[in-house]
């Protein structure tokens, strides 16, 4: 186990050198620049703008100069707005992106388990129809139509929630719910197949013929394998929720770095782009190779050479 871990920490390295690579010359492929939102300034300005900011250099040149600060673990400053660099930016947005991420795990992990070994225990019943329906419309449905349908109902029909912010703790109800919901469908499909496959085996009926309690076969004995297939999905999944919460955090206007990256985007702010990029593909490989550890505890059959 300690080689397969050692040797999925060795791949970090040349993935992460190709997404910035691919990142790098995409973002400046994009029309305009971080400056072209600017007022009219005269040229001789704008040329030391580019010469500070080395955007006057040849591309090349910028992108080794780039990789350059990045092994020295520096991000460089943010274009539009360099009274912080874009590591100080990273920390300062990140605690909210992270807080709306665990609320919307919490959701889909709360809903979608619950939901799926309740159908599981019913199969081909209304208890398995009704609920496995409503798991396919909510995977249907994506949260940039989730989202104002949810304002739209919740706070200006009903006036029960706020419409955005991030203050107050009614504050986290809508975006959790609005992120939350499209995982909690995937992850309700998936226990309810996991629990059937086990329930149907030779051990599970053994542990019945012992005369155990339903429930202790269920959350004993049951959830135990039933649970692998979620196990497998829930390292994509919080990265997807993390990914996820650009266009809930634009839509609820939270101050998280779903957020920044979208206006980074729009002011071509490019080392802004690049950290967040960088800094969120860290964290999806960092969060599959979590799952797969979890994942082979849960399953001692599991070997990696």
């Amino acid at each position: 186990m300690s080689k397969y871990i050692l040797r999925r920490l060795a791949e970090f390295v040349p993935v992460l050198l190709i997404i910035v690579t691919i990142t790098f010359f995409l973002v400046r492929l994009a029309p305009g620049g971080p400056f072209d939102a600017e007022r009219a300034v005269p040229p001789e300005v704008l040329r030391q703008l580019e010469a500070q900011y080395n955007l006057d250099a040849p591309l090349y040149r910028q992108y080794l100069n780039y990789l350059g600060g990045l092994v020295q673990g520096d991000l460089g400053p943010s274009f539009r707005r360099p009274s912080r660099t874009v590591r100080e930016w990273i920390a300062l947005r990140l605690p909210v992106s992270l807080e709306l991420g665990a609320y919307g795990l919490l959701v889909a992990i709360t809903i979608g388990l619950s939901t799926g070994v309740y159908a599981a225990l019913k199969p081909n019943t209304v208890r398995d129809y009704v609920p496995m329906s409503l798991a396919m419309v909510g995977i249907c449905v994506p949260n940039f139509v989730l989202g104002p349908l949810m304002v739209l109902i919740f706070a200006i029909w009903l006036g029960w929630l706020p419409v955005a912010g991030w203050d107050f703790p009614e504050h986290r109800i809508l975006p959790a719910i609005a992120l939350g919901t499209a995982f909690a469908a995937y992850i309700a499909r998936l226990s309810r197949g996991g629990m059937l496959e086990v329930l149907a085996q030779d051990f599970i009926r053994t542990a019945r013929a012992k005369g155990l309690s339903e429930a202790r076969v269920i959350l004993r004995h049951g959830l135990r394998g039933g649970l692998q297939p979620v196990v497998s999905f829930l390292g994509p999944a919080t990265a997807g929720l993390l990914t996820g919460s650009f266009v809930v955090e634009t839509i609820f206007q939270v101050p998280g770095l779903g957020r920044e990256f979208v206006q980074a985007a729009f002011n071509r702010d490019y080392t802004m782009v690049m950290g967040i990029v960088l800094f969120f593909a860290f964290m999806i490989m960092f969060l599959n190779l979590l799952a797969d550890i979890v994942l082979a505890w849960l399953d001692p059959r599991l070997r990696y050479d």
